[in-house]
């Protein structure tokens, strides 16, 4: 038997607990808990099938009542001992992508973000659209680029506007978009809605989510309906899916909303989260977003993207678009960090705008633990990778 030693001040303790999909030499993908820097084999520990899958999904269908009654079960486990088959170095596995995406709708909750993105390109109008203090602004994404951490994303090619106008090729504005995401694990069928005070019935928990985009293929093609290609062509995603429950410390209340929101969209809990984010830049830290700051929660979001009767379904995945606070260093993306490429940041001695070839960037976010320290949520990195030539 095996007991796992949890350090003091470990992300991944007690109150922790997340989520992931992981396989060893010669065995395939299943469902395991990470304690300390171990993973936990839920399948060999609970003698339950359903960890035995290569996703979560299954488990995560199950809802909120047996996602509890697993919680409490492996906390009590894994304060003991466990079975020595059961116990794998979190060093010596490899991770895959935790759940198989339903669906993949981006959120554009930071008004901090919107409000620079409207400064940067609408230098000569209102920043903030005249919806946007009304509703949580979205669109649909491509659930089938959402790759696991440590993907590498090749470099996307679309047209580009130029004086002589649209070109083809490689995106020279490629960036990045530090955010945090939420998977749906109980479902409704078409015509339901969820409202804000159900959240916690159908969110299983959340992910740190790297929003690649292309700005300058997205700035040709955007209007007039919204994000196509510059969007679509890779979405990360971190390997440990952070249980709702782990984040009941880190609940505050967001910022005060003017005008008053419309009554599906009131809130009577706080589904405001004190998330620190870090982004590095080849091993740089460059920005340190701050969830708290976010305008709309993803109660409210959940709550806007059901009202019209749209079906959810387990592993949908949603997330809150860029993550920025009112400083410079606080900015999620490097568009909003750089001023549009006008204000460049010294990375390891390079005067950087946006991404090169060869260029990683790592999101990493703690938050509060029920323990009094912070929990983790791993992280999210990606690599960029030339882009491929087209046949001629």
């Amino acid at each position: 038997m095996t007991t796992i030693a949890v350090p003091a001040g470990s992300p991944f303790g007690l109150d922790n607990l997340p989520y992931g999909v992981f396989s060893t030499p010669g065995t395939g993908p299943r469902v395991g808990v990470r304690v300390a820097d171990s993973v936990v084999d839920l399948a060999a520990t609970l003698g339950d099938a359903v960890f035995a899958r290569p996703s979560l999904n299954a488990f995560m269908a199950q809802g909120r009542a047996r996602w509890d009654e697993v919680r409490r079960r492996v906390a009590d486990l894994a304060a003991g001992e466990l079975p020595d088959e059961a116990v794998h170095p979190v060093l010596a596995v490899t991770m895959h992508r935790p759940f198989d995406v339903a669906d993949y709708v981006d959120f554009y909750a930071s008004e901090h973000h919107a409000t620079n993105l409207g400064r940067i390109l609408r230098p000569d109008s209102e920043p903030l659209l005249p919806n946007w203090k009304h509703l949580p602004v979205g669109y649909h994404g491509r659930a089938g680029t959402v790759v696991v951490t440590g993907t590498d994303v090749v470099r996307p090619c679309g047209q580009r506007t130029s004086e002589g106008g649209p070109v083809f090729g490689p995106s020279q504005r490629l960036d990045i978009e530090a955010e945090l995401g939420f998977v749906v694990g109980t479902p409704l069928p078409l015509g339901s809605r969820v409202s804000t005070a159900e959240f916690a019935d159908h969110v299983f928990g959340a992910v740190l989510v790297n929003d690649w985009s292309a700005r300058d293929i997205q700035a040709w093609e955007y209007q007039p309906l919204g994000p196509h290609l510059g969007k679509s062509f890779a979405t990360s995603i971190s390997a440990w899916v952070v249980p709702l429950q782990a984040l009941e410390a880190a609940r505050v209340a967001g910022p005060v909303q003017e005008p008053q929101v419309l009554p599906y969209l009131a809130e009577q809990e706080d589904w405001g989260l004190d998330i620190d984010l870090a982004v590095s830049w080849n091993g740089q830290v460059v920005s340190r977003p701050v969830y708290r700051e976010m305008y709309w929660s993803p109660a409210q979001m959940l709550a806007h993207l059901t009202v019209n009767g749209a079906a959810t379904n387990t592993g949908d995945l949603y997330a809150s678009g860029t993550i920025s606070g009112p400083g410079r260093h606080e900015r999620g993306a490097l568009i909003e960090i750089t001023w549009g490429g006008r204000d460049p940041v010294d990375v390891a001695g390079r005067p950087s705008t946006f991404l090169e070839d060869g260029d990683e960037v790592t999101i990493s976010a703690t938050a509060p633990g029920a323990a009094g320290g912070r929990i983790g949520f791993g992280d999210v990195t990606g690599r960029i990778l030339p882009a491929v030539d087209l046949p001629a």
